[in-house]
């Protein structure tokens, strides 16, 4: 499912507008957004966490010649299942 997909779905099931439904998704996904930038958690009960994760700067290698790569260090999201969502994929 994509992003006009799942507005599309929210827009039917809530009973709103499609361009209205696509402003909610969008706010959520700003806020989402904004406090991973800050480095805050968000937890959805029963859907999941999303984490901040800070990768640190490793050695990795080049496949094709086996030479060592220097790889700098990154921010990542990471994403924890809750319980409930755990569940109703099982």
């Amino acid at each position: 499912m994509r992003k006009p997909e799942l507005a599309s779905a929210i827009a039917e099931k809530v009973g709103l507008s499609k361009e209205q439904a696509n402003t909610v998704l969008n706010a959520v996904l700003d806020e989402i957004a904004g406090a991973l930038n800050r480095k805050d958690n968000v937890t959805l009960v029963g859907f999941g966490t999303f984490l901040p994760r800070h990768r640190g700067a490793r050695t990795g290698k080049n496949p094709q010649t086996g030479e060592p790569v220097k790889i700098r260090a990154s921010n990542t999201v990471a994403f924890k299942p809750g319980k409930a969502l755990r569940d109703s994929i099982s």
